[in-house]
């Protein structure tokens, strides 16, 4: 941040894209020059894509299949090999010898993050970036670049250029508490959780009783949401701190009243990009039968499970959560707006738990099992420690989860994260978030690397 803030506006960019490289390289170093010269390439195709109006869709899909190409190998290649593997062994074949591929860390995020500057470009709704400097420092910047929020060019597009209305006093100060408030949520919430949801699911489920399946993927919904949640609030806070409005990527998703609302709440960025880069060029909703409408959906979902991994779990419950979309729009929005409010919640957290052992899951088999554990109603020698720290944290993290079901904590949580604090407020604000910060530290310290989960996709 000090050499951040000590150049000129001149300089701001290239010292946040060293710092971007030398963050992004001492996670995955033998892959930062494939990344700059995929930049590179991308930069000077959108470049005359520009200039070539007669040429352009072809040179966006050019840049289209480069960027989904080299998500498709890094990502898939391995899931694909072995796919095809376990069928031809099982026609009596022979296996193909496969050098497993290393996956380059926020390889999913960036990806997007280019071909929403490719496609912006290409619609016309933003102009390219003439400096190389300018259109990697949009990609590689630090604080979202390895788990989201996703940026789409044309939200920040005036703010990669000029940051001078936006870097003030007021937004430095919001950044940080925005920053210690979601280090806090991954630190304290979603850490402390984990340690018992990785021991629950790391035993055969039916070694488990129906009680601990239950308490295990509560605890998970909760962990994932904070950690998730967590990191998407430190990028939005250190993007402040430097004059970048990140958008929101996370809206109180379990006071949701159906499975669509869900996802209007949940990973809103990539929500947003599916929708506009993917459902809506398929057709959307206007389209001539209700079939092309249930597969427009349906693939977005599909595509969407298997954007968080190569895996046949992932997929699935992509599909699972593309089913309950399409009976949204044939019956379940209706039904769940005649038995009132608070029983869809609870109906729309049922099933996204259902959703959550699929994902959560080491393996499609694995996560079956343990959802019919889930409903088989049984008791079972297996005992598993619940501290009273975790009983505490499990509280906490539903109490915050579910209290903007209430329309007073609305008002408390706005004034949390999207106030500007006036100098009274400012006192308060600055022991809640100095406190948050002294007890994050200490559990940092006493505790071991816990990544964030997203960090593998």
């Amino acid at each position: 941040m000090v050499p951040y803030f000590a150049v000129s506006k001149n300089y701001k960019n290239s010292v946040a894209l060293i710092f971007s490289t030398l963050f992004y390289a001492w996670g995955a170093p033998t892959f930062i020059v494939l990344v700059f010269v995929s930049l590179i390439i991308d930069l000077y195709i959108v470049k005359l894509l520009f200039k070539l109006p007669d040429k352009k869709k072809l040179l966006l899909v050019l840049s289209v299949i480069l960027n989904i190409g080299m998500l498709a190998y890094f990502k898939y290649a391995n899931f694909m090999v072995e796919n095809f593997n376990i069928i031809t062994e099982s026609l009596g074949g022979n296996s193909v010898k496969w050098t497993e591929v290393i996956l380059p860390i926020g390889i999913s995020f960036f990806t997007f993050q280019k071909l929403s500057y490719s496609i912006d470009i290409y619609r016309g709704t933003s102009k390219p970036l003439q400096k190389f400097v300018d259109y990697a420092m949009y990609i590689m910047l630090f604080p979202q670049l390895i788990a989201g929020p996703i940026v789409r060019y044309n939200e920040i597009a005036h703010q990669i250029i000029d940051r001078s209305k936006t870097e003030t006093n007021e937004k430095r100060l919001a950044g940080f508490y925005r920053f210690i408030i979601g280090l806090a949520k991954k630190v304290l919430i979603a850490n402390s959780l984990g340690i018992v949801v990785d021991e629950i699911f790391a035993i055969d489920p039916f070694l488990l009783s129906t009680e601990i399946t239950w308490i295990g993927i509560v605890a998970y919904s909760f962990q994932i949401y904070y950690d998730f949640s967590g990191y998407s609030d430190m990028a939005i806070g250190i993007g402040k701190m430097i004059g970048f409005d990140f958008p929101e990527n996370f809206n109180n998703p379990y006071v949701s009243r159906n499975i669509t609302e869900f996802w209007r709440r949940w990973h809103m960025t990539l929500s947003r990009w599916m929708k506009d880069y993917l459902y809506i060029p398929l057709g959307g909703s206007r389209v001539n039968s209700k079939a092309r409408l249930f597969f427009n959906l349906w693939i977005v979902f599909f595509l969407s499970g298997l954007w968080h991994g190569a895996a046949w779990n992932f997929v699935v419950w992509g599909i699972f959560h593309g089913v309950f979309l399409i009976l949204d729009r044939l019956f379940l929005i209706k039904f769940t707006k005649k038995i009132g409010k608070y029983p869809s919640i609870i109906i729309t957290y049922v099933i996204t738990l259902i959703g959550w052992a699929i994902f959560r899951a080491e393996s499609l088999e694995y996560g079956v099992d343990y959802i019919k554990r889930m409903f088989e109603f049984v008791n079972t020698d297996t005992f598993i420690y619940l501290s009273n720290k975790f009983w505490f944290y499990l509280i906490i993290g539903s109490v915050f989860a579910f209290i903007t079901i209430f329309k007073f904590s609305e008002k408390l949580e706005n004034w949390f994260f999207y106030k500007n604090h006036n100098r009274y407020e400012i006192i308060p604000m600055t022991l809640i978030v100095l406190a948050l910060l002294f007890i994050s530290a200490s559990h940092i310290s006493l505790g071991g690397f816990n990544p964030f989960i997203y960090f593998r996709f």
